[in-house]
């Protein structure tokens, strides 16, 4: 089914992709006027779903790839995308069908509409992550095992690097960060080509259609004075952790990723209790007095208090009021490969993955 994406689902988007970005994708904030400004100068881009593409059609993965905290100092060209697509079609020698998002989260919700407004192609309705992660491996095409080269990196100096082969996932991510990271910390990619028939087999579908679902529940609820964090849970089958103040955050940017901690103070329920949360450009695991309360895959979502905003690793900061919620995971993070990639010992943690689902 193919349907226009009007004016009138940019906000909506970016309210419910920095929901589900969990702290990373970096602040759709740029994005979506950059997406605002293209609708009104004309650009017109066309969502179809996975089931629409041909075995054979080739797909593009698009995003921005670096360290959110470098986003909010260097802003995004949304030309920068479109090149990226184009730096990988001269390579390949053959044209894309579609352009897709890597990851739903944040800004990069964006990427692959901005990418579609520079080339005339459609957007495909799905993403590889159903929320945001910073590593390459961390995708359920590396999940299911598929091919993660070529990769196409362009940068505003007019630089452009295409990998040609990797040894593996984790080596994709380590070159291509590598070079990002002497960029700047900052680049658009393409990702691996994928045909048609992986996108329906391994891509996380209907994640656009989602976000922006997200993104008017949280709209309503505002416009009718009502709770909009109990809207998000409503919404989405969350469930609320913590709510409180933020006292204190340790953040550096290194490697070409945001890590750190930021720490929480209890209000009401949660008042007497301590909250730390660790991230590497996402919110990976909320531990409450030393107890883990939340932990990746499950979608780990520090919101503003009275608006239902999203706050990102890059963005949280001393004084504001905030709740803690999870959302579920896509499934297929949960499955043994899944953990792997994307469970705590991914990032570090020795822990056994327990969801606040279970």
């Amino acid at each position: 089914m193919k349907r226009t994406f009007l004016e009138d689902d940019i906000a909506p988007l970016a309210t419910g992709a920095w929901i589900l970005g969990t702290g990373g994708g970096g602040s759709p904030y740029v994005s979506a006027l950059n997406m605002r400004e293209l609708c009104r100068s004309g650009h017109s881009v066309e969502v179809i779903d996975a089931g629409d593409l041909d075995d054979d059609d080739l797909v593009a993965v698009v995003s921005g790839m670096g360290a959110p905290l470098v986003g909010q100092e260097r802003l995004r060209d949304p030309v920068l995308l479109g090149r990226a697509v184009t730096a990988m079609e001269d390579y390949l020698g053959q044209s894309f069908r579609a352009v897709m998002n890597l990851e739903i989260g944040g800004g990069n919700a964006f990427a692959s509409f901005l990418a579609a407004a520079a080339t005339g192609k459609p957007v495909v309705d799905a993403d590889a992550m159903g929320r945001a992660y910073p590593e390459a491996q961390m995708t359920s095409f590396a999940i299911g095992g598929l091919t993660m080269y070529p990769l196409s990196l362009v940068d505003v100096r007019d630089n452009e690097v295409i990998v040609t082969k990797a040894a593996s996932w984790k080596w994709m991510e380590r070159i291509s960060r590598r070079v990002c990271t002497e960029v700047g910390s900052t680049a658009a990619t393409c990702k691996a080509p994928r045909t048609g028939r992986e996108v329906r087999q391994w891509g996380i579908h209907g994640t656009v259609t989602q976000a922006i679902a997200l993104g008017r529940a949280v709209q309503k609820a505002r416009a009718a004075h009502a709770d909009p964090i109990e809207a998000v849970l409503a919404h989405a089958g969350g469930v609320a952790l913590f709510k409180g103040k933020v006292v204190d955050v340790d953040r550096v940017t290194s490697g070409g990723f945001l890590r750190g901690k930021a720490y929480v103070e209890g209000l009401g329920d949660d008042r007497g209790t301590r909250l730390e949360m660790g991230f590497q450009n996402e919110w990976a695991i909320a531990m409450r007095d030393g107890v883990a309360i939340g932990m990746t895959p499950d979608l780990l979502c520090l919101l503003d208090t009275v608006s239902g905003e999203a706050i990102g690793t890059e963005t949280v900061r001393y004084g504001q009021r905030v709740n803690l919620i999870a959302l579920p995971a896509p499934q297929i993070l949960k499955t043994p490969a899944g953990l792997e990639a994307v469970g705590p010992r991914a990032f570090g943690y020795d822990l056994d993955y327990k969801s606040v689902f279970s």
